[in-house]
């Protein structure tokens, strides 16, 4: 008799749709929680190669919350390819521009660099106000501690 270890695939996973609430939220702590429920860590079939993962929406991106000076201190930065073409904006700018990019930004940074985390990375979806358009979907709320 054989014996093996167990490696899930895509087949295995029953999605589910997940809600969280990001006001009063602290920006990392949420970005961490998001990012360990797209990968699927809380699912007893994780597998690192394979995407066993929930989506999740996000509402209330534009009440973040931010720790000490972050958000007069944090800068994101973007390059054209151009000499001299590096643009800053700073978290308070960017969170009266598109509250939604600062979430997304913070869990694109805790996703595998290479196809599985691009892939993954498409499962997140950031609305600024409570409304989504995903009713269809039946998504649960998730409550983070």
């Amino acid at each position: 008799m054989k014996k093996y270890t167990y490696s899930a695939n895509k087949a295995d996973n029953a999605e589910k749709w997940v809600v969280v609430d990001a006001q009063g939220a602290i920006l990392g702590r949420l970005a961490s929680a998001v990012a360990a429920r797209i990968r699927g860590k809380h699912n007893p079939l994780y597998t690192p190669h394979a995407d066993t993962g929930d989506s999740v929406i996000v509402i209330n991106a534009e009440k973040i919350a931010f720790t000490g000076k972050k958000l007069e201190q944090k800068c994101y930065y973007r390059h054209s390819g151009y000499m001299g073409g590096l643009k800053t904006i700073t978290a308070k700018e960017l969170l009266a521009k598109r509250p939604e990019d600062i979430i997304m930004f913070a869990v694109k940074g805790m996703l595998p660099k290479n196809k599985l985390g691009r892939q993954l990375f498409k499962k997140l979806r950031v609305y600024v106000g409570d409304k989504h358009p995903h009713t269809a979907q039946n998504p649960e709320i998730l409550k983070l501690s």
